[in-house]
């Protein structure tokens, strides 16, 4: 789909581009999303490399931590999968979010988005369209994981629950893809933004209970690994999975995703059309 398209679909008669930003409504500005989420989604279908990562990262994680940790904690691989699959799940959801400020600022820098704000769209439709048609990553990601699992001897006591842990480490994915966006709009370069973002996401998806029990670690750690979202986030995963009562660890988890999109969002919002 052409910006010329997408101009022709959205633009009333007689308006002028500034008029259109000024008295955009809300109804409005979600269907300008969905439109720009139509793009994002043609763009993978395209160029189907874009889910390389979210197809070789879930076997790779899966295979080498079951492989390294599975003896020593659990006895062996298949006893250990309960614990580690909704860990490498919540990873590498968490991991697929980066490359949507890799992603922006590559588009920044070749000009995309000066031609979207050229629309007569809401000035937040570019940047929600791009980072939810991005979920279709989060959702490739989670079913190979799983699959993976199960291929290795991973049995979930209620498939139900893990279909929505993985809706839930989808919605949370999407919240922090907003962080990494502000990070595509604050920082200059695409390389910048992926190393500051993997320097952001390493400690709090390794200080976590994501693959080993947390009273295994030093004392100061517990309390990071306890206090660390993700790990509230998996907990949640593996309640689910297991059939157990976790409305805690989920409403800790919604309430948390829900603050990063209401602090967030605007501030990268302000911080892309200044830069722009």
């Amino acid at each position: 789909m052409t910006t010329e398209a997408v101009r022709d679909t959205l633009l009333a008669d007689g308006d002028t581009a500034d008029e259109a930003h000024d008295r955009v409504r809300v109804g409005s500005a979600v269907m300008q999303s969905l439109t720009m989420t139509h793009r994002g989604l043609l763009k993978i279908k395209h160029n189907p490399q874009q889910l390389f990562d979210v197809i070789v990262l879930p076997i790779v994680f899966t295979v080498m931590f079951s492989s390294i940790f599975g003896g020593a904690i659990a006895g062996d691989v298949v006893g250990y999968l309960p614990l580690l699959i909704p860990g490498v799940l919540v990873q590498v959801c968490v991991a697929a979010s980066v490359v949507t400020g890799v992603q922006l600022r590559e588009d920044l820098d070749r000009g995309v988005f000066d031609r979207f704000k050229s629309l007569p769209i809401a000035r937040i439709a570019p940047l929600a369209g791009a980072l939810t048609a991005n979920t279709m990553r989060y959702v490739v990601a989670s079913a190979i994981t799983v699959c993976v699992g199960v291929i290795m001897g991973y049995r979930p006591a209620s498939p139900v629950g893990v279909a929505i842990a993985c809706v839930l480490i989808v919605v949370v994915a999407f919240a922090l893809s907003w962080v990494f966006a502000l990070l595509g709009v604050l920082l200059d370069k695409a390389s910048t933004v992926q190393g500051v973002s993997m320097l952001v996401l390493m400690p709090i998806t390794f200080v976590s209970n994501a693959l080993v029990p947390v009273d295994t670690m030093p004392g100061w750690m517990q309390a990071c690994a306890s206090a660390n979202p993700v790990s509230h986030l998996v907990s949640a995963a593996r309640g689910l999975a297991a059939g157990e009562n976790v409305g805690a660890d989920i409403a800790y988890t919604l309430v948390g995703a829900a603050a990063i999109l209401a602090v967030v969002v605007p501030v990268t919002l302000r911080t892309y059309m200044r830069r722009t």
